[in-house]
């Protein structure tokens, strides 16, 4: 594969660093953008990235600290407090902006298939994968662990693909009646999703920087994502 670091003009005035990842051969290729943890564009997002470059897709990873943090940064697991401030600058406006400016360089780069574009996002961009879809005509997007998903099912109403969510049993961050608010608003909306809650992960258990990593979670979890995307962008 093929990575680079660019940066992108936001519509706000703001300027977004982004990792990107494009897969070798000749395309064009389906277009995913990657949303992070609450830990930065860091070693495990760019892995995501270059994972699913191998699997035939090019991979954008927004650093959506950018408002906030120096390009680039990237946080310790671990010290949630050196986070705090970061997390708490973020906002749907600005979210809706970085998500914008990462479809719109997807929609007009010529290896990229431009009716065949994807979201993914762990625990923080799990919640983000799930705002990009009520904000803009993905063809499929995919939530890991999002956290405080719950505080905005509300807009389940206006999705516009279908949804793939993935929670541990395990998790004590997010609790079963948070994935049931989220999950009965998507019923409500009668948008298309589908539920796995894999009972013995933890949360974080896609991510092997973190104790919470489960390998068979992971790799079980992984096969079904890269199926949905398969499965929703050769519709």
């Amino acid at each position: 594969m093929n990575t680079k670091k660019i940066s992108l003009k936001v519509n706000d005035g703001s300027e977004m660093g982004a990792y990107i990842s494009v897969p070798e051969g000749k395309g064009p290729f389906p277009g995913i953008i990657v949303f992070q943890e609450a830990y930065g564009v860091n070693h495990h997002i760019r892995n995501v990235c270059d994972k699913i470059a191998n699997e035939g897709f090019v991979a954008i990873a927004p650093e959506l600290f950018h408002r906030s943090a120096a390009p680039g940064a990237e946080f310790p697991y671990g010290d949630f407090s050196l986070v705090a401030p970061h997390f708490q600058a973020i906002t749907p406006d600005g979210l809706t902006s970085d998500i914008t400016a990462c479809y719109d360089w997807l929609k007009v780069q010529p290896e990229v298939i431009h009716d065949k574009l994807g979201t993914i996002g762990f625990c923080l961009g799990g919640r983000v994968s799930f705002l990009a879809n009520t904000r803009l005509p993905f063809s499929a997007c995919i939530s890991y662990y999002g956290g405080g998903m719950h505080t905005i099912a509300d807009k389940a109403t206006t999705a516009h693909a279908p949804q793939l969510f993935f929670w541990g049993g395990l998790d004590t961050h997010i609790l079963p009646e948070h994935v049931e608010t989220v999950i009965n608003a998507m019923k409500k909306a009668e948008k298309p999703y589908i539920n796995v809650v894999i009972s013995y992960a933890q949360h974080a258990f896609n991510c092997d920087d973190r104790p919470s990593y489960n390998a068979e979670a992971s790799k079980e979890a992984w096969a079904m994502a890269m199926a949905f995307f398969r499965n929703k962008f050769n519709k």
